[in-house]
């Protein structure tokens, strides 16, 4: 019998580590999807697979409360979607660091951040299988 998914977004998941955030930022790759850019870094030593983080500038949205509501939009979106990446790099023993950044000039509505959030992760697991063949 095959165990449910889990749609979770806990504490091991969140890329908090400043250390690991600022080596993204440096050697990571990044691609973009409007309205995101996507700074990804396979790393090796952490607990968990996958791990993301979101940000959203204060100078284009100078109220926390819109901001606030943009990183909730995204990381909902993340939660609901990641699990076949999460379940790839599991399978293949990877650690992957994402971040997001969303670059846009007006608070998304949420059906576009999901839709958006769904055509990044494809890109990210084709990234993911095309590290993986480099690696075979």
């Amino acid at each position: 019998m095959e165990t449910p998914q889990r749609y979770t977004f806990n504490k091991r998941c969140r890329l908090k580590s400043r250390s690991t955030i600022e080596l993204l930022f440096k050697t990571g790759k990044s691609f973009s999807g409007f309205p995101f850019k996507v700074y990804w870094l396979f790393s090796t030593g952490e607990d968990w697979f996958l791990q993301a983080g979101f940000g959203v500038s204060a100078k284009q949205f100078k109220k926390a409360v819109d901001r606030n509501r943009i990183k909730r939009l995204m990381k909902e979106a993340w939660r609901l979607q990641k699990n076949a990446l999460d379940q790839k790099l599991k399978d293949r023993h990877k650690h992957l660091a994402v971040f997001f950044i969303y670059v846009g000039n007006e608070i998304p509505d949420h059906q576009l951040v999901v839709d958006k959030t769904g055509d990044i992760l494809k890109r990210l697991l084709k990234i993911t299988d095309e590290n993986c063949l480099a690696d075979t």
